[in-house]
C-alpha cells in the first residue's frame, strides 16, 4: 500500500460515514501500512466503533462529536486560528495551494477540513511532489492535526485514535525528508 492511499483511507474515516465496510477496509489499509512501517496503529480500537454502531448511530454520532463541538471540529484553520483574520489567510493560502498543484476536492467541505487535506496529500504523492507534500504537512497540516489531537476529549472521544493515527502518518512521513 502506498502512502497516497494511506491518506486517503484516513481522509474516508474522517468524512461523513457512508459504509462501515468501507470504513473498516480504510482502517485495514492503515493498520497495514503502518505495520509495513514498523508501526503500530493508535486506530484499531476504533474498529470496536464500526462493528458495533448502525450506520444511522455513527452517523449521529459523527455529527454530535465533530459539528456539535468546536473543540473537535476537523477544520485545522479554526484550531490554529480560532475566529481571527488568521483564519482567512490560513484558508486562501490552502485553496492557492490546492490550486498551484492542480488539486480540486471531490467534497463540498471547505478547504480546511481535514479529509480535504489528507486527499490533498494524496494527491501531491500520486503526482511526485514528495518534497512538497512533506513542507505543506510540516507548515499547514501537522500544527493543527497537533492541536485537534490534544483538544481534550480524552479517551472517550471515539475518534481520537483516528486522530492521533493521522497524527503519526504526518510525523512519520516528515521525518523521512531527514533520513
Amino acid at each position: 500500500m502506498s502512502i497516497a492511499e494511506t491518506y486517503e483511507a484516513l481522509a474516508r474515516l474522517l468524512e461523513y460515514p457512508e459504509s462501515s465496510d468501507t470504513m473498516l477496509q480504510s482502517l485495514w489499509r492503515i493498520a497495514c501500512y503502518l505495520e509495513e512501517c514498523g508501526l503500530d496503529c493508535p486506530a484499531l480500537p476504533f474498529t470496536a466503533m464500526l462493528t458495533e454502531l448502525t450506520m444511522g448511530e455513527l452517523q449521529e454520532e459523527y455529527v454530535a462529536q465533530f459539528d456539535f463541538n468546536p473543540a473537535k471540529a476537523p477544520y485545522l484553520a479554526h484550531h490554529l486560528y480560532g475566529n481571527t483574520q488568521g483564519k482567512g489567510a490560513y484558508m486562501v493560502k490552502v485553496k492557492q495551494t490546492y490550486d498551484r498543484f492542480g488539486y480540486t476536492p471531490e467534497t463540498k467541505e471547505l478547504p480546511d477540513h481535514l479529509s480535504v487535506l489528507l486527499n490533498f496529500l494524496a494527491h501531491l504523492s500520486r503526482i511526485g511532489e514528495e518534497d512538497e507534500r512533506r513542507q505543506f504537512i510540516a507548515e499547514t497540516v501537522l500544527p493543527g492535526v497537533a492541536k485537534l489531537a490534544g483538544s481534550g476529549g480524552g479517551s472517550e472521544w471515539p475518534w481520537l485514535p483516528v486522530i492521533k493515527t493521522t497524527e503519526l502518518l504526518l510525523r512519520t512521513d516528515c521525518r523521512e525528508t531527514t533520513t
